[in-house]
């Protein structure tokens, strides 16, 4: 039984997760806890379906979540107990870890899954990032509900990466209608650059697009703010793939 449980009956759309592992997560991030376990209907991650494949190999560590791990996760394990699959549990993983919390995913099927566990038993150890994210951007990673879309050049999106902030100059579009400080996504066309708290509201935002940050009080009427989405107020794509819900 989850200590914390998600109930559809109480939960609403703005801080519903899915399921119980991924809420799991989010609370060992809050708690900054040592560690987090996981307790499934399987001992861990294989490569394949256990139920399914003899041959399947068991995978005792994972050092960092990649698409190869991903496609595992796709294609494993956890056949029913609850409403998330190995999908769900590598999804929480992934938020865990990047806060810095280990998880261990092993069988719940034991008279004493922890103890059995303790023992040595069976499972799959997560390891955490060695670089976790600051408490702020992963307070950003979590949050759900984006209000509107900024689109960006490649100029810009190059800028983020490399740790600036999101200047007008470098807005190509605006979709949504939103206010200052609603969660935005930050997008090129060849796709999401990450996410953001816009500093000014969506109808702003279409009127400086484009332009000089020089101009902007001008154009504002001496309101101007400054950056679009300051670089503290913005988490990325790659660090998303880790945090956020995927």
């Amino acid at each position: 039984m989850p200590v914390v449980n998600e109930n559809d009956t109480v939960a609403t759309e703005e801080i519903r997760f899915g399921d119980n592992d991924r809420l799991a997560a989010r609370v060992a991030q809050l708690l900054a806890a040592e560690a987090l376990l996981l307790l499934s209907d399987v001992d861990g991650l294989y490569d394949r379906d256990p139920g399914q494949v003899d041959q399947a190999r068991h995978i005792p560590r994972v050092r960092a979540i990649s698409a190869e791990i991903e496609v595992m996760a796709g294609s494993t394990g956890s056949r029913g107990v609850g409403t998330g699959g190995m999908s769900s549990k590598l999804a929480a993983a992934r938020i865990a870890t990047a806060a810095g919390v280990p998880v261990a995913l092993s069988s719940g099927l034991a008279d004493d899954p922890i103890q059995t566990l303790a023992s040595g038993g069976r499972h799959t150890l997560f390891e955490a990032s060695a670089r976790p994210l600051a408490q702020r951007k992963q307070w950003l990673s979590s949050l759900q509900q984006v209000a509107g879309t900024l689109q960006v050049d490649a100029g810009a999106a190059r800028a983020l990466r490399s740790g600036a902030s999101l200047l007008s100059v470098g807005l190509t579009g605006v979709e949504g209608d939103f206010d200052r400080g609603d969660l935005v996504s930050i997008e090129t066309p060849d796709g999401p650059v990450g996410r953001g708290l816009s500093a000014y509201s969506s109808e702003d935002v279409r009127r400086i697009a484009g332009c000089q940050s020089e101009h902007l009080e001008a154009i504002l009427g001496g309101s101007s703010r400054g950056a679009v989405v300051h670089r503290d107020d913005i988490v990325l794509d790659s660090a998303l793939r880790y945090c956020a819900d995927r």
